[in-house]
């Protein structure tokens, strides 16, 4: 049985409005991202001018960074770049980039579509760009997605993972014969939705010893696996504390969790061919893995998200 429902929306509300664990690390990022004379106010509806394009971000540290990426990929094949980082949440940006304030800023396509289309429930990434494009402002369109997904996801600490021979090539299916060993770890929700509890039971035949109610992939979760006080727990895919502790991530076959791609989402007519292709050649490199590695850097390394986007994308020859 394989279930493709769309990660819920109060869940999925961490990544522009709820992030508290990420708030004073994000404070801290919005006055040293895109640290040049081209930042503007964030919240400000004016619309830029000529063939300048804006980039946005949201209010957590991984849409500021890889608005950074975006921003300097876009500088390297010589267009003009203005950023308003930092903004808020997907209500607010949704509404700049409809009028024209913003033309381009990070998104993830499952997240997306929930907010738009509630019920949707594609099987597959191009069901998933489909959808969104369907429901859609028609000032609005999307770019190619990247592999790169920052998911809820089931993951286990090192401890646990060792005992069982397990690693980041296992599948959750993997704990059908242990997961009445362990206790699970998550949001008080994930008890009673699809994509948590019901889901894992319904779809792996899962039926763990216990859960523990904490909270949406954040400190209380991270603390309780890193102290074994739970063996599992819902993780988001590109949490540095999964690098720092060693926790592995396993594989989810089935899209329980459904898809959450990172994707540029973009006001039209502000992009010219020449942006479009910089932002889905950025979209072809970026992974997951990548992902997980370059959010480490700014979040555990505490480096610059402009250097590290400026690092990475000199790497894998997307600058100048």
């Amino acid at each position: 049985m394989t279930s493709n429902t769309l990660p819920s929306r109060s869940i999925r509300t961490y990544r522009g409005v709820a992030a508290v664990a990420l708030a004073a690390t994000t404070a801290l990022l919005a006055g040293c991202s895109s640290s040049d004379d081209s930042k503007s106010d964030p919240l400000s509806d004016s619309k830029a001018s000529g063939d300048t394009v804006v980039v946005g971000s949201n209010n957590f540290a991984e849409s500021i960074l890889i608005a950074d990426i975006y921003g300097e990929a876009l500088k390297a094949k010589g267009v003009k770049v203005t950023y308003k980082s930092n903004i808020g949440s997907r209500e607010t940006t949704y509404g700049l980039l409809k009028n024209g304030s913003i033309s381009v800023l990070p998104e993830y396509n499952g997240a997306l579509l929930a907010y738009l289309d509630p019920k949707a429930a594609p099987k597959t990434v191009e069901e998933t760009t489909s959808a969104i494009e369907a429901k859609l402002d028609s000032k609005l369109t999307l770019l190619d997605p990247a592999d790169a997904q920052d998911k809820d996801t089931v993951t286990l600490n090192a401890t646990t993972a060792a005992k069982y021979n397990l690693t980041e090539k296992s599948s959750i299916a993997d704990l059908k014969n242990i997961a009445k060993d362990l206790v699970i770890g998550a949001s008080p929700e994930f008890q009673t939705r699809q994509q948590g509890l019901v889901g894992l039971k319904d779809v792996y035949g899962l039926e763990f010893k216990s859960f523990k109610a904490l909270d949406a992939g954040g400190p209380l979760t991270e603390a309780a696996l890193k102290k074994n006080a739970v063996q599992a727990g819902d993780i988001f895919s590109t949490d540095p504390t999964i690098t720092k502790e060693k926790f592995v991530v396993l594989q989810d076959p089935e899209n329980l969790f459904g898809f959450e791609n990172v994707q540029p989402l973009v006001y039209k007519s502000a992009l010219n061919q020449t942006a479009t292709d910089a932002l889905n050649a950025v979209s072809a490199k970026l992974d997951t893995a990548t992902l997980l590695d370059l959010d480490t850097q700014v979040q555990s390394d505490n480096k610059d998200p402009l250097d590290v986007a400026q690092a990475w994308l000199k790497k894998v020859g997307l600058s100048s």
